[in-house]
This record gives C-alpha cells, sequence and structure tokens, in this order.
C-alpha cells in the first residue's frame, strides 16, 4: 500500500514513523476520523444508558441489529480499495501472522477469562464469541493515533474481516459449545449476509463510483459511529435487567479479555521483530473485536444475555484503545526496523 492509500484511511503520515500532521493540515474525511473515534465511546456510553433507563421503548428493534451491522460494513467496503489487498501479497508474513494471532489469542483469551471467573454460561458464550470476531472497525484510526503502522493494521483488518464467516463460526462452536448450543452452520450463513456481502457491496460501489464516494468520506466514520451506538442500545435495552444483576462481572470480564489481548498482540509482534510501529498495529488488531458483530450474533443465536460482553466491549475498547494509543504516541521515539529502515 502507497502511503498515499494509507493516508486515505488513516490520515497516516508519510512513513510510518513520522510525526502525525496537525490537525490542520489532515484531510477532512482523516480528521472525521479521529474526531469520530474520540467520541465514540462516549456516543456508545449514552446509547447503553439510554437502553438501560429506558428499555420499553426499543425492545421492539432486535430484528433491526443484523441490517444495522450491514450499514456498518458497507461503510467500511466504502473505504476499502483493490491497493489495500495487493497490500497483502507485499507483506504476507507479517500479515498472516497479525491473521493466526487475532485468531488465536482472543477466542482463547476468552474461553479462558470465562473458566477462570466461571461465568454463567450465557456470559461465557458472550465472551467467547466476542473473541472470536474479527477485528474491531476503529483499529485502524486507534494505530494511527499510536504512530504505528497503519499499512498494516488495514491489511489484517480486512483479510480478518473477509475470512470471518470461516473461521468465527467454528472458533464459536469450538470454545463455546460447553456452555450453550452453538449452529456452525447458521452462524456462517448469517457472518455471509451481514459481513462479507456488505463489505464486497462496499468495495464494489468504491469502484464504480470512487468520484463521488471520495466526497462522502468525511461522513462514513460518523454514520459508523452513530449505526454501531444505537445496535448497543438495543442490544442493552434486550437485556436491561441481566445488566443490573451482572454488570460488574461482565466489566471486569471484559477488562480482562481486551487488555490481554491489547498486551498479547503486541507481544506477538515483538517477539516476532517486526518492529514497534508494526507491534503496535498487532496490539490493537488483536486487542480489538467487531463486537457489533458479536452483538448481533449473540442476540440472534444465544440470548439477550450473551449480547452484554458485546455491548459492554463496545464501549471499554474504544476507551482503552485510545487511552494506548495516547500513551505509545507520547512515548514514541524513531527506531531502526527489522529492514534497517527508521521506524
Amino acid at each position: 500500500m502507497t502511503n498515499e492509500q494509507t493516508n486515505q484511511k488513516a490520515g497516516a503520515p508519510e512513513g510510518p514513523a513520522s510525526a502525525p500532521p496537525a490537525p490542520g493540515d489532515l484531510p477532512a474525511s482523516d480528521r472525521a476520523a479521529r474526531r469520530a473515534v474520540t467520541l465514540f465511546p462516549l456516543l456508545v456510553i449514552v446509547a447503553g444508558l439510554i437502553g438501560l433507563f429506558w428499555p420499553a421503548h426499543f425492545t421492539g428493534w432486535a430484528p433491526a441489529v443484523p441490517w444495522l451491522l450491514g450499514v456498518v460494513m458497507f461503510s467500511m467496503g466504502l473505504t476499502l480499495t483493490v491497493p489495500d489487498f495487493a497490500a497483502v501479497a507485499k507483506r504476507p508474513w507479517a500479515v498472516g501472522l497479525g491473521l493466526v494471532a487475532h485468531y488465536v489469542i482472543m477466542p482463547g483469551l476468552g474461553w479462558l477469562v470465562a473458566t477462570v471467573l466461571d461465568l454463567p454460561p450465557a456470559l461465557a458464550a458472550g465472551v467467547i464469541l466476542v473473541g472470536c470476531a474479527p477485528s474491531g472497525t476503529a483499529s485502524n484510526v486507534v494505530t494511527y493515533l499510536a504512530r504505528g503502522d497503519v499499512a498494516l493494521s488495514v491489511s489484517v483488518a480486512t483479510v480478518s474481516t473477509v475470512v470471518a464467516p470461516f473461521v468465527t463460526p467454528p472458533l464459536t462452536y469450538l470454545l463455546a459449545g460447553q456452555f450453550m448450543h452453538v449452529d456452525a452452520g447458521v452462524m456462517v450463513t448469517d457472518i455471509l449476509k451481514t459481513v462479507l456481502l456488505p463489505v464486497v457491496a462496499g468495495l464494489l460501489v468504491r469502484l464504480v463510483a470512487g468520484r463521488f464516494i471520495a466526497r462522502l468520506l468525511r461522513v462514513l466514520p460518523w454514520l459508523s459511529a452513530l449505526t454501531i451506538a444505537v445496535i448497543v442500545l438495543v442490544v442493552v435495552a434486550g437485556s436491561a435487567a441481566q445488566i443490573k444483576d451482572a454488570a460488574a462481572l461482565v466489566l471486569l470480564a471484559v477488562v480482562l479479555h481486551n487488555g490481554l489481548g491489547l498486551a498479547l498482540g503486541y507481544g506477538a509482534g515483538s517477539l516476532a521483530r517486526l518492529g514497534r510501529p508494526a507491534s503496535r498495529a498487532m496490539a490493537f488488531e488483536v486487542g480489538m473485536q467487531n463486537s457489533g458483530l458479536a452483538a448481533s450474533l449473540a442476540t440472534a443465536h444465544f440470548s439477550p444475555a450473551a449480547a452484554l460482553p458485546a455491548a459492554v466491549f463496545s464501549v471499554w475498547h474504544n476507551i482503552s484503545g485510545a487511552v494506548v494509543a495516547a500513551w505509545m504516541a507520547r512515548g514514541s521515539r524513531p527506531e531502526a526496523g527489522p529492514s534497517g529502515d527508521r521506524a
């Protein structure tokens, strides 16, 4: 992926180690993305509180969740370009490592956290399902804010989303099947309809109407943020009573799951000697999940209670991601990358 193409994703500067440009120098679409990912936790918190205290107004919205998720994934597809996929072939080792780390570390941690905390079956299945989901939609922007390798982040997020229909269901069946019944076949169909098809449709629209879509790029982060907030509102409203009973336990599980994922993701990149910027990208690609998909699947295949971890994760991983990114960026220093380039 060229620097220009990476810039279109998250406002990445020239070269992975360059200091980010001043906010006023960023393209409008990039400034919108930064504002959206910064305010996103607040939007989700407000949406969750509305669903928690006024659930009766939104309990009938549950059937709309898959369609709302489709909107988010279509928006993601609109931001993709063909060079994004070509970039995968240029760095197969790093992208492959990121993909394996994502689908090994987070599912395994989900099972471990559920087992150690002795979570009730529905909550255990929900935590594991979050771990089996693809990368989070905000991970690219958070990687940029952390002065990480945005090109690697985009590649891993794209591939993890594309393969999700064929990886998430069997992993969920393997790890969550002991807690609740998992129909992996139906789950494959659901992910194809709500994730892969909208992403492909968005990519095709971008190919056909690229100039027109370019004018809308500044709107897409806000559309995704608002849509995910509505998903959280609906999920929380559907399980408001259970949240009041298990809020502390779910929050503990989510904090452990996300925190360990960020740390082990960074560790995987460091052990593979990918360099500091790439290790930062690995941290966020492993630790940040598509919790909107997890919430949708949990509601459809398990129970409203199983969607609780996804709803809480949707808030927490954006808060923790922003904090960790700020800490990484503040302590950033140029270093020699594995190929001898400054990183």
